[in-house]
């Protein structure tokens, strides 16, 4: 039976910067427009983090049940290293999901209603990843998945539930989010390129090989930054996202020097602080600034 401490470990803590960020973000746009409204941006928090540990317990669930996690380098995986039965787990990504849907109904019914489409189609991008028939995530979409979600929908719609419309810098935003978000997903899947390529689960990574994954993720990260820039003329002090460059680059260090296997799980940590650190600044700068 998994221990407390194992449960939280499984639902992968290192990836919550992914829920946090597009909300600070997206509640920065919104304060850009004079229309922040801080209990949407909680209501947006919870559901942020009801898709994210839902989507992580359920790929747990999937991933396992397919003997994908059978021989991994990464973090514990609950099914697949026998310490919580499949059910459990999917109990536990049910749970999760169910609860950022109750969350994110609340916002939709004070904001607006056909919000309630997007949020199904969020739920089903969060068990379609690596569940049902025909997982997208074994054939190359996760990246895709993870901006479009995490990055688009999630800044935009925390911005819209408040403002009521998007502007560029909200535009600007999600982008620069949804290319961060998905390093951290293409750091994953580089340091499992050979374990899923034996398993069958063609990512994104095992169809551009090593060197060429290390090439998108400092891409990613160039581009981010870039967009970051790009807010200065909206507001100067935006720059001050410019505060987490440091940390993007101890996270691209292991990923230039070839590492590889654990060598790359800290890059995963980096990654998701940069991508904290990063929202937390530009958003105090549109709020404050």
């Amino acid at each position: 039976m998994a221990s407390f401490a194992q449960w939280v470990e499984g639902a992968r803590p290192r990836t919550l910067p992914n829920a946090v960020a597009p909300v600070l973000a997206g509640t920065g746009a919104a304060a850009w427009l004079g229309a922040a409204s801080w209990w949407k941006a909680l209501l947006a928090l919870v559901v942020a983090m009801g898709m994210i540990v839902g989507v992580n317990y359920a790929n747990d669930y999937s991933d396992g049940i397919r003997g994908t996690d059978d021989e991994r380098a990464g973090p514990l995986r609950l099914v697949g290293s026998r310490l919580a039965a499949p059910r459990s787990v999917l109990t536990a990504a049910i749970v999760s999901l169910g609860t950022g849907a109750v969350a994110g109904l609340v916002l939709a019914w004070f904001s607006a209603p056909w919000l309630i489409v997007v949020g199904v189609a969020c739920i089903a991008g969060a068990w379609l990843y690596t569940g049902g028939s025909k997982p997208y995530g074994y054939s190359g979409f996760g990246e895709v998945a993870v901006f479009v979600f995490f990055g688009l929908v999630a800044v935009l719609g925390t911005q819209y539930t408040q403002a009521l419309r998007v502007d560029w810098v909200g535009v600007t935003l999600a982008v620069a989010t949804g290319c961060l978000s998905s390093a951290v997903l293409v750091a994953n899947n580089l340091r499992d390129i050979p374990t899923d390529a034996q398993s069958g689960k063609i990512t994104l990574a095992v169809r551009l090989g090593d060197g060429r994954t290390r090439v998108l993720f400092g891409a990613l990260l160039v581009i981010a930054f870039v967009l970051t820039l790009a807010l200065v003329p909206a507001n100067p002090w935006c720059a001050a996202g410019l505060v987490a460059l440091p940390l993007a680059l101890r996270a691209a260090a292991p990923v230039r020097r070839g590492s590889g296997g654990r060598d790359l799980i800290p890059v995963l940590r980096d990654t998701g602080l940069t991508m904290l650190v990063w929202s937390v600044a530009v958003s105090l700068a549109l709020v404050f600034g």
